[in-house]
């Protein structure tokens, strides 16, 4: 099949499958991404760390680990160090790649775990109503109380510093968005006529939340997932920067800065670098949160 054939067939008004109905959908919404420019400066930024973090130890000039007290505090260029050297002369360009890993690790975690946790709670808490809507609200209440970093800090101290514990911490502290933006779509669904003609053929509720309720559930989670994902680093990095998430010597970026405190009027690339990473993967997931908005909200795509 051609180019110009298979770009028909994924343009086709009227699709003759459900297959390419469905084809046809990714593509159009790949359109309308691709004409956001910010959405697609958001993708490249975001995929350029990836891969940066992914090929760590081929992009690394000098091993993350490595001290050398005889070259601590290089600024950067000096020695042959692209972004300079920290107070233990450990190459902070290295440090900064494999420092991507840790923050898209639980990044990864926590978008695995807290929407998931949401969206369970969120569509049970829709669908049932009655004393099971208040208690679970009342307790997605008593979360969103607390500030997500403050939360995040007792439970750590509780757990115990470490990068796990951190992930567990982040997770227990945001899911209660992603539960009331899950109860606010099933309790506009659950009154849908399909609803209740699936109800009708005997379908059980554990049935129509998992196959009917949260697929419809999803676009507006995966917006609010990719909005929250700035939120989620910068709650990692101030853990991090109070010593209670992933431990020395890990190259965790909030770390880094806090390390690099104590030096940052004279020897300001310490601290500034890992800052600029922080500043760059919050800005691309921004990006294209705002991007994946246009794409998957109904109320956009029909304005």
């Amino acid at each position: 099949m051609s180019s110009e054939s298979l770009k028909d067939w994924l343009l086709a008004e009227e699709p003759q499958s459900r297959r390419q109905a469905r084809m046809s959908a990714w593509y159009q919404g790949w359109l309308t991404f691709r004409s956001n420019t910010l959405a697609m400066v958001g993708l490249i930024i975001l995929a350029l760390i990836i891969l940066a973090a992914i090929f760590a130890p081929l992009l690394a000039s000098h091993d993350p680990f490595a001290q050398d007290l005889g070259q601590r505090l290089l600024a950067p260029g000096e020695a042959g160090h692209l972004l300079g050297t920290d107070s233990l002369g450990r190459d902070i360009y290295s440090r900064l790649l494999y420092g991507a890993r840790i923050s898209i690790y639980i990044v990864l975690l926590v978008a695995m775990v807290a929407p998931l946790l949401g969206l369970v709670i969120g569509t049970i808490a829709g669908y049932m109503g009655g004393w099971v809507d208040e208690v679970l609200m009342r307790l997605t209440d008593i979360f969103l109380a607390f500030p997500r970093l403050i939360l995040a800090l007792a439970f750590v101290a509780a757990l115990g510093a470490g990068i796990e514990n951190a992930v567990l911490a982040i997770s227990l502290t945001a899911w209660p968005p992603y539960a009331r933006i899950a109860r606010a779509e099933t309790l506009t669904i659950r009154s849908a006529d399909f609803i209740h003609a699936i109800r009708l053929q005997g379908a059980g509720p554990i049935r129509i939340i998992t196959r009917h309720i949260w697929p419809l559930c999803i676009s507006s989670l995966m917006i609010r997932v990719t909005l929250d994902m700035a939120g989620i680093i910068l709650t990692a990095a101030g853990l991090g920067f109070l010593g209670l998430g992933a431990q020395p010597p890990s190259p965790e970026w909030g770390a880094m800065i806090s390390e690099g405190r104590k030096y940052i009027l004279d020897y300001w690339w310490v601290a500034t670098m890992p800052g600029l990473a922080i500043f760059a993967i919050s800005l691309a997931f921004n990006l294209l949160g705002d991007g994946l908005r246009d794409v998957l909200d109904p109320k956009e795509s029909g304005s």
